[in-house]
């Protein structure tokens, strides 16, 4: 851990790993903020911050945030307070271009990167968790065809409306959605570990078994 005891730990994790959740309830278990770049973006663009207004050109124009964007929007969300003990970073690093980029900005703030525990789940699992989700067309209820299913197949429980499947939602999408996802992050898996900061987490059993061996280890840095 850096010498002034601060912890920065990134955690990775494929959609449909429950890497979100796990982020959350780790920020509230040590204390320390969810760093979503997701988030950040949001609020950047809401806020026509000067970077939110430069990421917003490159948006429009049809081109990726260059790196630098983004890493501003991480520098100044770990300067803010409730970042003085570290953060939980969600969604960032995605490259390794991005990862050395996060590298030099905690070098600079005089800490460095404690541990990156990797949340990994089988393909065919990560498909099933994401593809089984389908939608209620009159009130919008949301269900799971595995892990929430409704009590009469295509059919809301609450209203009786329609149940469908959103283009996003279908086996198809997800699929390559998870693909683009491992085709990006593998390199980055390779670069933590080389660094000795990746540790592998089994992201099947429950909620909690997770958060606990999250903490675990977590707690051994």
């Amino acid at each position: 851990m850096a010498t002034d005891e601060r912890l920065f730990v990134v955690l990775l994790g494929a959609p449909g790993a429950g890497k979100g959740t796990q982020a959350e309830r780790l920020s509230d278990n040590l204390g320390i903020p969810q760093v979503s770049t997701g988030d950040l973006f949001r609020e950047n663009l809401k806020r026509e911050t000067e970077l939110g207004l430069l990421a917003k050109q490159y948006m429009e124009s049809g081109e990726l945030v260059p790196d630098e964007v983004t890493v501003g929007m991480v520098r100044e969300r770990l300067s803010r307070p409730d970042a003085a003990k570290g953060a939980i970073l969600d969604g960032f690093p995605r490259t390794i271009a991005q990862a050395e980029a996060l590298g030099e900005l905690l070098d600079d703030m005089g800490d460095e990167l404690d541990v990156v525990p990797y949340i990994k789940v089988p393909e065919d699992v990560l498909l099933s968790r994401l593809a089984g989700r389908w939608t209620c067309r009159k009130c919008g209820a949301m269900y799971h065809e595995l892990y929430s299913p409704p009590q009469e197949p295509g059919v809301c429980d609450k209203c009786g409306g329609e149940l469908y499947q959103r283009p996003d939602d279908t086996p198809e999408t997800q699929k390559h959605r998870i693909g683009v996802y491992f085709e990006q992050t593998a390199p980055l898996i390779g670069y933590y570990r080389d660094k000795g900061l990746l540790v592998e987490v089994d992201g099947r059993p429950g909620i909690e078994e997770i958060q606990a061996e999250l903490l675990d280890i977590i707690n051994e840095q």
